[in-house]
């Protein structure tokens, strides 16, 4: 099985008989899966085919070897066996759990065989995947007594020192440790006997990869150690009477020896979802020494010593979903006899909605099923998947929309000139190759309407047309685009002639300009004030209520001009030299050197009441050089009956107007409601309140 060493044939006979040895004594597994180790040798030999072994032994064994064949063709694929994925992978991979429970018997025996070797390097390889693959999964399928000697062996040959200084110890203290044991079992043996219970108590000692993980774990030397070993008091007796005689043997343990009720583990009343059954509690023996005291029956004893109980849960080795179903499958076609060769028609779909992927360096990720050749670009990085044009799967070309499966090694094959397109979404499988697609494609849109802005306005320059930016968003309406994005993107894609996109654009400005009889375009400077036509009625009634300071009113104030606040700002009180006070905006442009030079002369005042009062505001307007859009502006200002125009000032230069306008308004919601429709006016580009 291990491709690390070179062994003739004759050496690999031997091992088969070793590795059938140990499925047989030590996993309780026989018939097909021992004839399948026997021929293993046989086939990689060439001394008989896959065909002949199905003809001659049944489908059974040839899938057998068929299944322990795959795995070698996955470590061929330099995998990084560290990881939980590879672990999954192998599982996934063996439909038939016997490969597995193979797998892992072989590796035993490797790891029994290597110790006289003198390849060094390949010995460290098989111990490390020992200790990352093997023992792992020896421990998710409960294999207690197979995961604690694959432990114990790795650590022997990668930490040869701290395993013989553990060793070393042990040996020294196992007298006293004997003693100690001796000491505590005797007289609980005396009084749980005396009750009738018929039972063996025995000491077990940790295993040396146990005890060194705790030393690395407290940061301690291995006399910092004292749950060296642990007591187990295994009852005889029939399976009705189990729960009674355990709390039984439970009560006078803990009569004798004070119990740390924390350290209850009550797999009795409530057994592990695997099956495990036994009472845990830890005493405080002779010599004020904590002691852990286990207790169950000799059916839960061999259920758990076989492994089939899987303390895997326990001790933190979690699994993925559906686990403990699959686990509790095996458990119950190992612990009956009768049930042994059901493992014949056991398939392992634990793994169905996933799959597993290596990259040429061996590492392995997991995929959901569905998932692309694009989704695993996506995976490695953003840019990789950017440029995508396809991929390598197994050495063979394939597209981006190849589907992934497990065992599968992909590499990513790239383009510079590559770049995200909108139907990749619908490729990909996984929400984060969605995401970074959506991320590409607006960065790759951003930057094409940029170019295609640019591209236009050079064009225009070219031309010695004037761009209008507000005239261009109507030209673009005009063309029948909902999104100016939408309008870039066909300049970009070369969809869109820019050279007509212009000839629409004078189309749509000679159409909005004001024509005279002579044909030319008045400029908005030569706009007069017809007086006329607005009201001449000035209300300067002061009724609105103004509140200062304390909830005071009636005070004479005036309004300060250089902001001209009107009802419904924001306000002040600012008191003057003379007495009286002025009235500024909170947002005034001279409020915060007013607050910093003069704070202590600055009071409180808001708006209280509404009369009918009107306030004078200025608003400064910009637009294209165009007496029309003024006479729109004046228009609609004169409409409106509660306003009124007092004055305007028109100034133009370089294609574009400026001007004032003061009129006559009652307070900032009808200001708000003028400036929304002023701003509407084709050919206005600004207007602000001064």
């Amino acid at each position: 099985m291990a491709s690390q060493f070179a062994f003739n044939y004759a050496k690999k006979k031997e091992m088969a008989s070793q590795t059938a040895t140990i499925l047989t004594d030590e996993i309780g597994l026989k018939g097909d899966a021992v004839q399948a180790v026997m021929l293993g040798p046989d086939l990689d030999d060439g001394r008989i085919t896959l065909e002949e072994i199905r003809n001659q032994y049944g489908e059974s064994v040839a899938r057998i070897l068929e299944g322990l064949d795959r795995i070698q063709q996955l470590y061929k694929k330099n995998p990084v066996v560290e990881s939980e994925n590879f672990r999954n992978l192998l599982l996934s991979f063996a439909e038939d759990m016997r490969v597995v429970l193979i797998m892992i018997a072989d590796r035993l025996n490797l790891m029994r065989q290597i110790r006289d070797t003198d390849n060094e390097e390949a010995r460290q390889e098989v111990s490390q995947e020992a200790a990352y693959l093997y023992a792992p999964l020896a421990h998710k399928l409960g294999l207690y007594q197979l995961k604690s000697e694959l432990e114990d062996l790795s650590l022997k040959y990668m930490e040869h020192d701290a395993y013989y200084m553990i060793r070393e110890k042990l040996n020294q203290t196992k007298a006293s440790r004997d003693a100690y044991i001796d000491a505590f079992i005797r007289p609980v043996e005396e009084k749980v006997k005396a009750a009738g219970i018929n039972c063996h108590i025995k000491g077990r000692t940790k295993s040396i990869h146990s005890i060194w993980e705790k030393m690395k774990k407290q940061k301690c030397g291995f006399e910092g150690i004292y749950d060296l070993f642990a007591i187990r008091i295994i009852i005889d007796c029939p399976e009705e009477k189990e729960k009674m005689q355990c709390w039984q043997a439970y009560s006078i343990v803990t009569d004798m020896y004070q119990p740390n009720p924390k350290r209850l583990r009550d797999w009795l009343s409530v057994p592990k979802s695997n099956g495990y059954e036994s009472l845990h509690i830890t005493v405080l023996g002779p010599q004020q020494k904590w002691v852990e005291v286990q207790i169950r029956t000799e059916r839960m004893d061999e259920i758990a010593e076989k492994g089939v109980a899987a303390h895997w849960r326990y001790k933190g080795v979690k699994g993925e979903a559906g686990l403990d179903d699959w686990l509790s499958g095996i458990r119950s076609m190992l612990e009956h006899a009768d049930g042994l060769e059901a493992m014949d028609q056991f398939k392992m779909d634990l793994y169905e909605d996933e799959v597993f992927v290596f990259t040429p360096r061996g590492d392995l990720f997991k995929f959901p099923v569905g998932a692309t050749v694009l989704d695993f670009a996506y995976h490695i990085h953003s840019k990789l998947g950017n440029q995508c044009t396809g991929g390598r799967i197994n050495g063979r070309v394939v597209s981006i929309r190849q589907l992934l499966k497990s065992g599968d090694q992909v590499e990513i094959l790239t383009s510079s000139n590559q770049k995200p397109h909108q139907e990749w979404l619908s490729i990909v499988k996984t929400s984060r190759a969605k995401s970074k697609i959506r991320l590409a494609l607006k960065e790759t849109q951003v930057k094409d309407g940029l170019f295609a802005k640019e591209m236009l306005e050079r064009k225009f320059k070219n031309r010695k047309i004037e761009h209008d930016e507000s005239l261009m968003m109507h030209t673009i309406k005009k063309m029948g685009f909902k999104e100016v994005s939408d309008f870039y993107k066909q300049i970009a894609d070369g969809l869109l002639d820019v050279n007509a996109v212009i000839d629409k654009y004078i189309e749509v400005r000679e159409a909005e300009k004001t024509i005279t009889g002579d044909n030319v375009a008045r400029s908005a400077s030569e706009f007069e004030l017809d007086n006329s036509k607005f009201s001449t009625l000035n209300s300067q009634i002061s009724d609105d209520v103004l509140v200062i300071d304390r909830n005071l009113k009636g005070l004479d104030y005036q309004l300060a001009r250089c902001c001209s606040p009107i009802y419904g700002d924001s306000i002040f009180g600012f008191v003057t030299i003379s007495g009286g006070i002025k009235i500024h905006r909170v947002d005034c442009p001279n409020a915060p050197e007013l607050r910093r030079r003069y704070g202590y002369r600055v009071v409180k005042a808001r708006w209280s009441g509404k009369g009918s009062s009107q306030y004078s505001i200025t608003l400064r307007v910009i637009g294209n050089d165009d007496i029309g859009i003024v006479n729109n502006l004046t228009s609609i200002i004169s409409k409106d009956e509660r306003l009124i125009l007092r004055s305007i000032n028109i100034d133009s230069h370089d294609g574009l107007f400026s001007g004032n306008l003061t009129v006559m308004l009652e307070d900032t919601s009808r200001l708000e409601g003028l400036l929304k429709k002023l701003r509407t006016v084709k050919g206005v580009k600004q207007v602000d309140r001064i």
